[in-house]
């Protein structure tokens, strides 16, 4: 049976387009699917913490060596690892905040990209991402339009860090100009439906 993981990024609980368009993408995955599995991670409620001495001292500690605080933040970070690992296909609902990615969903990539569990170094030095066999749908919403311009450095900033982790066939469904006034807004989402129902 195929699982279809749904990642929600927005630093919204209400009212977020990429949440929306995510959840659009899911659904019609799932008809392509017969009988899938989906799996919704929101990661507002999630609540990750952002990295820290702790953090970092639990994933760099051996094992045999970790505390119990050390410990309960390896479960966390091997829940959401398992959870993607166990997926054949991942949506992710992409926001554009600043420019870059929600601290969600950053939050999020820093909790699940560990040594020697989702990537290695091989014995020349080059990264080998450990979390294959992935297809991986974006849908990025955005309150401009920035696609193909300069300014858009969440696309290549995205496809390298899955790439890294070893999630190369990524497709990317974008919906720009829902800030540019309401019938950018409504252009944005038809435009982006067309795109889901051609996935």
């Amino acid at each position: 049976m195929t699982t279809i993981l749904q990642i929600n990024g927005a630093a919204r609980s209400q009212g977020a387009n990429s949440t929306l368009l995510a959840t659009e993408a899911t659904a019609h995955l799932q008809k392509k699917h017969a009988g899938a599995n989906v799996v919704v991670r929101d990661l507002l409620s999630t609540n990750l913490p952002v990295l820290s001495d702790a953090i970092l001292g639990a994933f760099f500690t051996p094992a045999e060596s970790r505390n119990d605080a050390q410990k309960e933040i390896i479960a966390r970070s091997d829940a959401l690892i398992e959870e993607l690992q166990a997926a054949d296909v991942v949506v992710i609902g992409a926001p554009l905040y600043n420019f870059a990615d929600s601290t969600q969903l950053k939050g999020y990539f820093d909790f699940i990209a560990r040594a020697g569990v989702t990537f290695r170094y091989t014995t020349e030095g080059t990264p080998e991402g450990l979390v294959k066999g992935k297809k991986v749908y974006i849908v990025a919403a955005r309150g401009g339009k920035y696609t193909g311009t300069p300014m858009d450095v969440q696309t290549p900033y995205l496809k390298m860090f899955l790439g890294f982790l070893g999630m190369t066939d990524v497709t990317f469904v974008y919906a720009e100009g829902f800030a540019m006034g309401p019938d950018a807004a409504a252009l944005a989402l038809s435009s982006a439906r067309e795109a889901i129902a051609a996935l």
